[in-house]
């Protein structure tokens, strides 16, 4: 079994989380807000549970090409792992950097720049949809003789690095570590809605790639982040599609066949001369801006949160026990995990529909509990204890759909 370091750490970046919650709320800085936080990690979820479907096919194509086609027989040390995640992360800065400028790579990685806060939880803030248009940067390591078990572990160690960087609370560090690595300050910049610091800092764990290919930007002013046109959904389905809808739309209104497929490969924003040319990013009116938010009761965000914890927990038991799961099993158990972050996000929505969707999920993910837990030879009191908690949640959302919910806001 290839087990991947980020998933093994995922106590530790709730761990992390929190702390910087806390500090955050003690320092009364205002960096996080439920449901943006909570959207970013559904994000994060959605990303592992479809990456347990994806990267069989991208390892097993690296597999494929390591086992026919690599010309060294690499031995297993210490200085072949730390050049094979120094050859990652530039193979790495190329892949994030084509992801910024090809138009149907940036539909992938939209999704990690859509929140308009900066925190921690921001860094889990995944792609369900990226790994297909990026693995293919990093098969020159397989040619070359890079296991694939080293290459999942130095691309995790290469993840975990960025967990930590994607903070406020940290100013700039010492010149000497600024000017090698990829620091906090460097990547603000790197998730800024600013036209001079878009597609820019694009390192993962060295900076140093960034300034030999000129796409260095130091820090300035505090950054706006975001993306140039927001989401305004808290659903992390839609959050990975919106851009492949957007990109559907214009290509609907491209005549010419030539130009639709430069379109897919052009700079994000481009259309042809004879259409206005490419739409470039705008100043950010800071005096008028507002972040995208909406006003859910606090009884509703009680309820989301008790029923994302349970989530979590089951989301944890999915991801650790992949290789012992049938195909089948991973479809269903997979859905209801995608399934319950939607309604989720409807919820945070205020969407009329939002009750009725969580209502059905509470039914499906029982079912989907009682077939785990042996189908039609599930323990007669363990069917019970379920139908209980069933019908205890029912009663419970019940309850919460009846609190008037504030009226939605925008957030200054």
């Amino acid at each position: 079994m290839i087990l991947d370091p980020t998933v093994i750490a995922i106590p530790v970046y709730f761990l992390l989380i929190g702390i910087e919650l806390i500090v955050h709320r003690v320092q009364a800085v205002k960096s996080y807000r439920l449901n943006d936080a909570i959207t970013n990690i559904n994000c994060g979820v959605t990303s592992q549970v479809t990456g347990a479907f994806l990267k069989v096919l991208s390892i097993g194509l690296y597999t494929i090409i390591y086992e026919k086609f690599k010309i060294f027989d690499l031995p297993n040390s210490l200085l072949v792992g730390v050049l094979a995640f120094i050859a990652y992360d530039f193979f790495y800065y190329w892949a994030h950097r084509m992801s910024h400028e090809v138009n149907l790579f940036w539909g992938g990685h939209s999704v990690h720049h859509q929140s308009e806060e900066y925190n921690l939880s921001v860094a889990l803030r995944q792609s369900s949809t990226q790994i297909i248009w990026t693995f293919a940067f990093y098969i020159p390591m397989a040619v070359v003789g890079v296991h694939p078990l080293l290459l999942v572990t130095v691309s995790g160690f290469n993840l975990l690095y960025q967990f930590w960087i994607h903070t406020e609370s940290i100013d700039k560090l010492p010149k000497w570590f600024e000017a090698v690595f990829n620091t906090p300050s460097h990547h603000r910049v790197h998730h800024a809605r600013n036209p001079k610091y878009i597609d820019k800092n694009h390192a993962g764990t060295f900076i140093v790639w960034d300034k030999l290919f000129g796409t260095f930007k130091a820090e300035e002013e505090r950054p706006i982040y975001g993306i140039t046109k927001n989401l305004d959904s808290w659903n992390p389905v839609w959050a990975n599609v919106a851009h492949y809808a957007d990109m559907w739309g214009d290509i609907r209104t491209i005549p010419k066949m030539k130009d639709k497929i430069r379109y897919i490969f052009k700079k994000p924003g481009w259309l042809p001369d004879y259409m206005g040319g490419h739409r470039a990013p705008q100043e950010v009116d800071v005096s008028s801006y507002k972040k995208f938010h909406t006003e859910t009761a606090a009884q509703l965000n009680i309820y989301v949160l008790v029923q994302y914890v349970l989530l979590l927990g089951g989301t944890s038991l999915f991801l650790f026990n992949l290789a012992e799961m049938q195909v089948m099993d991973k479809v269903i158990f997979a859905g209801m995990i995608i399934f319950s972050v939607i309604s989720f996000g409807v919820l945070f929505e205020n969407r009329s529909s939002g009750f009725v969707v969580e209502s059905v999920r509470l039914i499906c993910i029982t079912l989907v509990a009682l077939y785990a837990l042996g189908g039609v030879n599930t323990e007669p009191l363990l069917i019970i204890i379920a139908a209980a908690f069933l019908i205890l949640f029912q009663i419970w959302l019940m309850l919460v759909r009846k609190v008037p919910l504030p009226a939605k806001a925008q957030l200054e």
